[in-house]
């Protein structure tokens, strides 16, 4: 039963100015996102559920969906506003709210289209094959009652944006399987140092933080402790303008209730993504230098 690969795309990119899950960085128009796929199929997932707004979905298919599912099983589902609440609950959400409720709630959206066990990864990163092999083989050992999940966890220093602030989730390890995750919303250089803002005031970051870039693995019971956390969370925020529900926090909290735990994998690989405009020249730098090391093939499908 091979793994299934689940893609947030149904970010706003506030930062970044654009949709850039479907921005073109290869050399014949591929998106930072085909390459992620791409590494995923050679690493033996068998199908790929992408994440995504509604009002994206024509030039979602145009730039990338067509391409990958004439070489791939395929699908998309939305994250749409309304969705996972309840009628009374839709009552209370804010007519001014704009922001997408978060990860889990995408996560959730996209449960009736998981039937394996699944990783999940954000559109806009690069991860490196490596880490998809190390997804994949855990993720052929569990069964749908399994609850021994994984994550694959980053150098916070190797994740970090020139360009501007980050968010991470910084992660407690211990004897190899993850503690905790404390998502921290903003975390930048600032005078040489690595700083990150918190409720309480600013605080330095040694930068060799392992820290979670949304590289998750899981069996189908994960989806259990997931609507636990987003029910808790809708109570305390159904009226909130801004506040998200974020995978790494639901993840953490499968550990510190004791329904499962995370096995931390870990990754040396560079981080390159797609936060800031300024950050586009680079990812196409980077892609084209992979593939001229033949790390990638020039035309990526073969359709």
């Amino acid at each position: 039963m091979k793994p299934t690969l689940l893609v947030l795309a149904a970010g706003m990119g506030s930062r970044y100015g654009g949709v850039k899950q479907i921005d073109a960085v290869g050399l014949h128009g591929e998106c930072l996102l085909d390459f992620s796929t791409f590494d995923a199929k050679r690493s033996g997932f068998g199908k790929v559920v992408y994440i995504i707004r509604k009002d994206i979905e024509k030039d979602f298919r145009e730039r990338l969906f067509d391409r990958v599912a004439a070489n791939f099983d395929a699908e998309y589902v939305f994250q749409t506003p309304d969705a996972l609440f309840t009628e009374e609950q839709k009552k209370l959400i804010s007519p001014e709210r704009k922001k997408p409720w978060g990860t889990i709630h995408a996560v959730l959206c996209a449960e009736n289209s998981i039937k394996t066990p699944f990783a999940v990864i954000n559109a806009d990163d690069y991860y490196g094959r490596d880490a998809f092999a190390t997804m994949h083989d855990h993720l052929v050992t569990l069964t749908s009652d399994s609850t021994e999940h994984a994550m694959v966890g980053y150098v916070l220093k190797n994740t970090m944006s020139p360009s501007g602030s980050v968010s991470r989730g910084v992660c407690n390890v211990k004897d190899g399987y993850l503690e905790s995750i404390h998502e921290n919303t903003k975390i930048y250089f600032e005078n040489g140092k690595v700083i990150t803002e918190l409720e309480d005031g600013k605080h330095e970051l040694t930068g060799d933080e392992w820290v979670s870039m949304n590289f998750f693995g899981f069996s189908i019971s994960a989806f259990k402790p997931f609507h636990e956390y987003w029910d808790d969370f809708v109570k305390n925020n159904v009226s909130a303008l801004k506040s998200e529900a974020y995978l790494p926090e639901a993840a953490s909290r499968i550990v510190t209730s004791g329904q499962g735990r995370i096995k931390f994998c870990s990754s040396t690989e560079k981080w390159f993504g797609m936060t800031y405009p300024e950050d586009r020249e680079n990812v196409k730098n980077e892609i084209a230098a992979k593939i001229k090391s033949g790390y990638y093939p020039e035309k990526l499908w073969e359709k």
